[in-house]
């Protein structure tokens, strides 16, 4: 059951599991007497200020619960104080299917959160592979390059199954990146979308290399908007269950899909490069990340072309963005040779120094196996400073 506060014409359309109260008391009256709910829509003609004080008591009290603020307008102030005080989503009260969507994702966020505070004693009957999502806020950053190399190399690992999934939904380039003919794209699971399971997903996928899938975006035009977040929720869940990597390659915006993808994420790779519009929005990125209530945990900052001589030391690049560099991937002219001809550098030159950074990165900071001593020594001497 959905408890929604002085619903509207648009809130009804929730469904009949719906409980409607007038006012705030009520909605934590509602949420005593049930401990399960997990989830409150607050309408338009509620205050916003007690909207958000509301948000910010049942954050401290009840963290599981998600609550939904749908207003007549939504600009940037209110949207950054609301996310301050734990609204898990604002939207516009004409958006029906934006709001269905939020509470669809709200809902996933809480049995998450339930799952991990409840914590079983013995270990859950099969393993559920991990989720990387790679997002760069700025085009040109090389983010489809890394992460193409990083499923690959991941990969390369120890037997590991590992599936790269293009959510670049509108223009998407991991299949040209590697030749691949996308005659099955994530759009064929539009008619699954509900009921998915690993057989219907399974159907989906274009073997790339043993060990390595790969779902692939829509190549007709329209298609990338017929695809709701929702299903790419589902699609993750399965695929993490089918492989012990999912690395995701996103657009360059923070789409809903994108927030998805990172709501479901064990990993964010965040990529740079050292010049200032993609030092700004990497910065940008990770001020939405922490008001978003992301956990730094799991945040890993590359800097591609890091080497590149543009007056900016990786030094300066980690005072900018006010975080330290997990990863510096050097600049090589044998990269777009790699790209043109279809193949991956991890793949094509695993010795090379692009090469050793990617795998080091995946082996230290995805698996957490060190990297021999031989490769480290390698690593210096070919990629100089680290």
């Amino acid at each position: 059951m959905t408890i929604v506060c002085r619903p509207d014409e648009l809130i009804s359309d929730l469904g009949d599991d719906v409980l409607h109260v007038e006012d705030l008391d009520a909605a934590l009256l509602a949420l005593s007497n049930d401990p399960t709910e997990d989830l409150v829509v607050v309408g338009p003609r509620t205050d916003a200020a007690e909207a958000l004080r509301f948000a910010a008591h049942l954050r401290m009290e009840r963290p599981t619960t998600g609550v939904i603020l749908v207003r007549e307008q939504v600009d940037v102030e209110l949207l950054t104080e609301a996310l301050r005080a734990g609204v898990r989503e604002v939207v516009r009260a004409d958006d029906t299917v934006a709001l269905v969507a939020a509470c669809q994702r709200s809902r996933a966020l809480s049995d998450r959160a339930r799952a991990e505070l409840h914590v079983p004693d013995e270990p859950e009957q099969g393993e559920r592979g991990k989720v990387v999502t790679v997002f760069a806020a700025k085009g040109g950053c090389g983010k489809t390059t890394i992460a193409v190399n990083l499923a690959v190399a991941l990969a390369g690992i120890d037997g590991t199954r590992v599936c790269l999934v293009d959510l670049d939904l509108a223009f998407g380039d991991v299949a040209i990146s590697v030749q691949l003919d996308p005659v099955r794209t994530i759009s064929d699971a539009l008619p699954m979308a509900g009921h998915l399971d690993t057989t219907g997903t399974a159907s989906l996928l274009t073997p790339y290399r043993p060990g390595l899938d790969m779902l692939l975006a829509p190549v007709t035009p329209g298609d990338a908007e017929k695809i709701p977040a929702s299903l790419v929720s589902e699609l993750l869940g399965v695929l993490r269950g089918m492989f012990d990597f999912v690395v995701v390659d996103t657009p360059a915006q923070f789409s809903e899909h994108v927030l998805t993808a990172m709501d479901v994420s064990d990993h964010h790779v965040l990529l740079t490069t050292p010049d200032t519009p993609a030092l700004k929005n990497l910065r940008i990125t990770l001020d939405m990340l922490d008001l978003l209530s992301y956990s730094r945990d799991i945040r890993s900052v590359v800097a591609n072309r890091s080497d590149s001589k543009v007056g900016l030391t990786p030094g300066d690049v980690e005072r900018v963005v006010r975080s330290p560099l997990s990863l510096q991937v050097p600049s090589s002219r044998s990269v777009p040779i790699s790209i043109n001809k279809g193949v991956p550098i991890v793949l094509a030159t695993p010795n090379h120094p692009v090469s050793q950074a990617i795998t080091k990165f995946a082996r230290e900071r995805l698996i957490g196996r060190p990297v021999a001593t031989k490769a480290k020594a390698f690593a210096r001497r070919g990629a100089g400073r680290r």
